[in-house]
């Protein structure tokens, strides 16, 4: 308990210290991290991708339910939380990389890796400059294997034209039990 409290003050903190990199007040709730994760087939997920995962929550459910054999890519741009990350997991599934998400496929081809099964998104695209933005979603959809499944969860709904742009006709739900409310959107590529 103290654990979560002490994540929820630190989350807080960088929320008002950066506020272009952290999009919402305090971590998600259990209840959007398993609605989320349950999108994603993890029996057959060999590599994943963590966008933007702030102090862990999704990255914990990720590891919980991964094979023992995936490689679960988390990019983490914040230099507080990459820190608090690198302290909280140790697994050797997860390669925690402190670089811009723009940068994937060059990232993964340092890991001779090609493509990649999911995309897990905690990404605040509201405040990322339309510029980046572009580059990080191009990327994403450029790394994901055909079939492959991009999960991404917003506080609006403004992103869905911009992720329809990608991956086409998108599936939508909506979780109120999260602060704020929170709409999940799954595109497959």
């Amino acid at each position: 308990m103290a654990d979560t409290k002490s994540h929820k003050r630190h989350f807080l903190k960088t929320y008002f210290k950066e506020r272009k990199q952290v999009g919402a007040l305090a971590p998600s709730s259990r209840f959007l991290v398993k609605k989320m994760c349950k999108k994603i087939d993890f029996n057959h997920v060999k590599n994943i991708i963590e966008l933007g995962p702030g102090t862990g929550v999704f990255t914990k459910e990720i590891l919980k339910r991964a094979n023992t054999d995936t490689k679960i890519f988390v990019f983490e741009l914040n230099e507080d939380f990459y820190n608090l990350l690198k302290g909280k997991f140790t697994d050797d599934r997860i390669i925690l990389l402190n670089r811009s998400a723009e940068h994937i496929e060059d990232i993964l081809a340092e890991y001779g890796v090609e493509k990649v099964d999911a995309i897990l998104s905690s990404l605040p695209l509201a405040v990322i400059p339309s510029e980046i933005k572009k580059n990080i979603l191009d990327s994403a959809y450029s790394v994901l294997k055909k079939g492959g499944i991009y999960v991404q969860y917003q506080y609006t709904l403004n992103a869905k034209k911009l992720l329809e742009q990608r991956f086409g006709k998108l599936k939508l739900s909506f979780t109120a039990l999260n602060v704020p409310p929170a709409f999940i959107y799954r595109g497959i590529k």
